[in-house]
């Protein structure tokens, strides 16, 4: 038991002084640090530094950067609603081209509500701690992870070389963008939620 003890007694001092040293790192760290060492746990790391290095000024902590990264992909998606509602009126556009752009359009319409749930939850998450930040963070992560499955969906809709030409090559390449910044985002909520527990195992054991 006398071992047992001073195991568990060694393991919490480790963990304590782990968790010292890293806040010393983050308060020597600047916001441009902190981007670039966050996006490397991201599919898209490049994008993700290309996307948030602007935000710098106004990113102090992983909370802070996590909203901003989904604010980001926010505005993108409506950005892509607009750019595939135009779409609709494209002269010529083929009968099974107008439905998959339709589709499409309801798709990004619904990531679009689901990623402004998302900020909204986040941005008020405040000091919430124990099972209260638990239920406020899985909420965020389900309602990104809905936003990137009806990206993902809507691309599936010009699937097939029938479906081939400009149209589909057009909304390709912008919600492609989108879905790629909304999987960092989800990285970076999924990121923020991690370390926020681990903290909390280490300042309540």
């Amino acid at each position: 038991m006398a071992k047992l003890g001073f195991f568990s007694l060694a393991l919490f001092f480790q963990l304590y002084l782990a968790g010292m040293a890293e806040s010393a790192i983050h308060r020597r760290s600047t916001p441009t640090d902190l981007i670039k060492n966050s996006c490397k746990a991201t599919r898209y790391p490049a994008l993700c530094v290309q996307c948030l290095s602007g935000y710098g000024n106004a990113i102090r902590n992983e909370h802070q950067l996590a909203v901003t990264a989904l604010s980001v992909s926010l505005n993108k998606a409506r950005s892509a609603v607009a750019f595939v509602r135009k779409l609709t009126k494209v002269r010529g556009i083929k009968k099974r081209e107008f439905q998959a752009v339709k589709d499409c359009m309801e798709n990004m319409g619904d990531s679009v509500d689901r990623l402004s749930q998302s900020v909204r939850e986040l941005g008020h998450l405040g000091r919430a701690v124990g099972q209260d930040f638990i239920w406020h963070m899985s909420n965020v992560q389900t309602w990104v992870s809905a936003a990137l499955t009806n990206e993902n969906t809507c691309l599936d809709g010009f699937a097939g070389r029938f479906m081939d030409g400009n149209v589909k090559a057009a909304i390709r390449r912008r919600v492609t963008n989108v879905a790629q910044v909304t999987s960092n985002a989800l990285a970076l909520v999924n990121r923020f939620a991690a370390r926020h527990r681990a903290a909390s195992v280490i300042e309540n054991p």
